[in-house]
């Protein structure tokens, strides 16, 4: 595991969603939690880098972390408690969320914990969501990812949570400070829509590649997906599927992006190689989308779906 591992960090957190009975139903979430669990279903040795609390929340993440074999060697194991996103559901069924942060584990990143890249030699690093946006957790993780990123790529996903920090102008400074030292950016429509008003997709992902990124690739939910880099860009529809929800589609995306990387090497990333990783990637959120909660395809389940 040590050697060849991937590194994924962020936030394992727990929404609490509403129930029928008027309560609250505790479910693992947690962008970066997803992606670890969507590449381990892809066969990858995923090590997850989070604090997890000691409490029953804690625990609950742990033990789902660890159904799906994500590797748990690097998590500080804190006794602050865990981070918790009360979700309230809208007359129309979107979500809006409230977030409890402040002096849990889940944001307890420091330099005291953080494991050392040059000891380990990670084969990536994929990080994002609130982990990057919220301090001081965020610059101690810039920090250390900066010594990450000097021996493996980098894979960001801003996963932008206006409700948590509505400043935009410092949001925008947080992750352009990220999008610097990422290889690949990956976004949602959603993302660039509050980042950058006004600016095109394109204009915003040639943004990032000048600020550095190689890759920029755009989530459009049922629309699709669409990869820009300095060269080319690539759009795919979407998959039409029967949607039960839409939890860990993105993040599911962010770990067909990891394989391609691993499986191909960043040089091949163009052309039509490209576009069928693109393809791979709708397909797999499709099925994400498919069924409740944040559920990512195994590879088996993908080849199934390519044979149909």
């Amino acid at each position: 595991h040590t050697q060849t591992a991937i590194w994924v960090c962020g936030e394992v957190l727990i929404d609490l969603i509403p129930s029928k009975d008027g309560g609250k139903t505790p479910v693992v979430g947690g962008g970066p939690a997803n992606t670890a669990k969507a590449l381990s279903r892809l066969g990858f040795p995923a090590e997850f880098i989070d604090g997890i609390s000691t409490d029953q929340y804690g625990k609950q993440c742990r033990a789902e972390l660890e159904r799906d074999g994500v590797g748990l060697q690097h998590v500080l194991t804190s006794d602050q408690g865990t981070c918790l996103a009360i979700v309230s559901m809208s007359e129309s069924g979107s979500a809006s969320y409230e977030f409890v942060i402040e002096n849990t584990a889940t944001f307890a990143f420091s330099p005291a914990w953080l494991p050392d890249p040059a000891a380990h030699k990670p084969k990536l690093l994929h990080i994002g969501s609130l982990a990057t946006a919220i301090e001081p957790g965020a610059s101690a993780l810039f920090t250390w990812a900066e010594r990450v990123a000097a021996i493996a790529p980098v894979v960001f996903d801003p996963n932008v949570r206006p409700a948590v920090a509505p400043d935009r102008k410092a949001y925008i400074a947080a992750v352009e400070k990220w999008v610097r030292i990422a290889t690949v950016v990956k976004a949602s429509d959603e993302d660039i829509k509050f980042l950058y008003p006004g600016k095109s997709f394109e204009e915003a992902a040639h943004s990032w590649l000048t600020l550095g990124a190689s890759f920029v690739i755009i989530t459009l939910g049922k629309d699709g997906l669409t990869s820009y880099s300095a060269s080319e860009s690539f759009h795919v529809p979407g998959v039409s599927v029967t949607i039960q929800d839409t939890v860990g589609a993105g993040d599911t995306v962010g770990a067909i992006i990891v394989e391609a990387i691993l499986e191909h090497g960043l040089s091949a990333l163009h052309g039509e190689a490209m576009r069928a990783v693109l393809q791979r990637a709708a397909l797999a959120a499709g099925i994400t989308c498919t069924r409740v909660g944040a559920q990512p395809p195994s590879k088996a389940d993908i080849a199934a779906a390519l044979a149909q």
